[in-house]
């Protein structure tokens, strides 16, 4: 400390100066928190922005499905015609089996239609 006393009048302002900036900072705060407006739109902006990384995460795993589902379908759909290809070979080789079968449907279905129609 010094004999003349300016050593506490320039800790005086420092304190002085450093209670400002606080008070200020205090201030601006406050203002902050008492502006609903601002704060409505602040927490309507942070709203959609997470409605929109939402949409956009829902967005990616519908696709992800869908497209998992279409290979699927494309599986069962090169497996479902190999076993038609093998069936068709095997009517070309040997019609007389299929013939048979579709004449006895034939049959049956000419018998149904006789028997309906007596009960009318």
């Amino acid at each position: 400390m010094t004999g003349n006393g300016t050593g506490d009048t320039e800790a005086l302002r420092e304190e002085i100066r450093r209670t400002r900036v606080e008070l200020g900072e205090t201030m601006e705060a406050l203002a902050a928190k008492a502006d609903v407006k601002a704060r409505l739109k602040e927490s309507a902006e942070q709203a959609r922005e997470r409605v929109r990384e939402q949409a956009a995460q829902t967005v990616a795993r519908v696709r992800g499905q869908a497209a998992r589902g279409a290979e699927m379908a494309r599986a069962q759909a090169n497996d479902k015609g190999g076993l038609v290809r093998e069936k068709s070979e095997l009517v070309r080789r040997n019609p007389v089996p299929w013939a048979a079968i579709a004449a006895g449907a034939v049959a049956t279905v000419v018998v149904l239609m006789i028997v309906r129609g007596r009960r009318r």
